[in-house]
């Protein structure tokens, strides 16, 4: 019964993860901010950091069934 919502958790966070990844890759090859208003740098690291953590917590969900 449990490993309905863990599968679905995980594919959640595994997808926004890696979106998060890949945007943020693809903002920093074009030149192009982040964030606005916020050093480029500070917003490139809290979104690498946080689609990281994002793919990691995917991860933990899926491998826990």
């Amino acid at each position: 019964m449990e490993s309905g919502p863990a599968i679905f958790a995980g594919v959640v966070f595994a997808l926004f993860g890696a979106g998060l990844l890949a945007w943020t890759g693809t903002r920093l090859r074009r030149g192009e901010a982040v964030a606005f208003g916020v050093s480029r740098v500070a917003s490139a690291t809290l979104a690498s950091v946080s689609g990281t953590v994002a793919l990691a917590l995917g991860v933990y969900c899926l491998t826990r069934l």
